[in-house]
């Protein structure tokens, strides 16, 4: 199991009027991942509406803010518990064997025009084995055809933006490889987090997407960006794509500020908590469908 401890500040400066915001930042409750503890701490005096999504356990927040400073502060301790495969064990599901609640997960959506990608994908990756294989093929074929590039795109970036480009960030990576899975029919989502590898490469922590492909009835993690072991992964939000878990949705004249994000994780093993590390197993942290 992994523990992990995180904090996430978002600041902003509100103009004269009042302004609406929704923030999608709690860690999300599932079956694998347990909030041991969180606090949430606002610089205003109001009272949040927070909502869960009692599908996937992501948790949304509204708040009413007034002109002057925002602070929004969340910290969390979380414990991870991950599921591990073999990458020989795992097949693609036939459309019609596929769970209903998997199916909107074949089709194109805002950023992930997989309907445009037909022909690019049958080209590139149709002669390999159904499968990890294929899948592992496509998250390779992103990685190495992409450069991540901070600053490279922005909130309109779609997939297809990202293929000419030929860079992005994480979301762009993520984009990319869900909707060439999706173009082969392999039901393929977007998942936003918060991701221990970048704090240990730069000492820099950061909101993170990465994705989840549907393989022999269970969900499993994939990083096409590589800046994360797929076990030192927070889950926030899951959806279609990132129009579906901004971290952060604002109504109004408002100026942010860069988020500061910290994150450690636990080194205990003689209480059952090791540190996110590469493995070779394939990692799902979603129960069996």
């Amino acid at each position: 199991m992994v523990r992990l401890k995180f904090d996430i500040q978002l600041n902003y400066q509100i103009a004269d009027s009042a302004s609406d915001f929704i923030f999608n930042i709690h860690a999300a409750h599932t079956a694998h991942q347990a909030v041991v503890n969180e606090q949430l701490y606002l610089s205003q005096p109001v009272t949040p509406v927070i909502y869960t999504d009692p599908t996937y356990g992501t948790r949304y927040f509204r708040l009413n803010a007034t002109a002057g400073p925002l602070t929004v502060r969340y910290s969390a301790t979380v414990d991870i518990s991950h599921y591990f495969e073999s990458p020989e064990n795992l097949a693609e599901v036939p459309i019609s064997q596929l769970p209903s609640e998997v199916l909107p997960y074949i089709y194109p959506s805002r950023y992930c025009q997989s309907d445009r990608l037909g022909k690019l994908a049958t080209w590139e990756f149709a002669h390999f084995q159904p499968g990890y294989t294929r899948v592992r093929a496509i998250q390779d074929w992103v990685r190495q055809r992409t450069a991540l590039l901070p600053g490279s795109s922005n909130s309109n970036t779609s997939a297809t933006d990202t293929l000419i480009d030929q860079a992005g960030v994480c979301r762009d990576f993520a984009h990319v490889m869900i909707a060439l899975c999706r173009a082969m029919n392999i039901p393929t989502r977007f998942v936003t987090g918060i991701n221990y590898g970048a704090a240990q490469k730069s000492g820099s922590a950061d909101f993170h997407a990465y994705v989840e492909v549907f393989l022999s009835s269970r969900w499993y993690v994939f990083d096409p960006s590589g800046i994360s072991p797929p076990m030192g992964l927070v889950r926030i939000g899951t959806g279609r794509d990132a129009a579906d878990v901004s971290f952060a949705t604002v109504f109004g004249a408002v100026a942010t500020f860069a988020p500061v994000i910290n994150i450690t994780a636990i080194d205990d093993p003689a209480n059952g908590f090791t540190l996110p590390r590469d493995c070779t197993e394939v990692l799902s942290t979603q129960p069996l469908l």
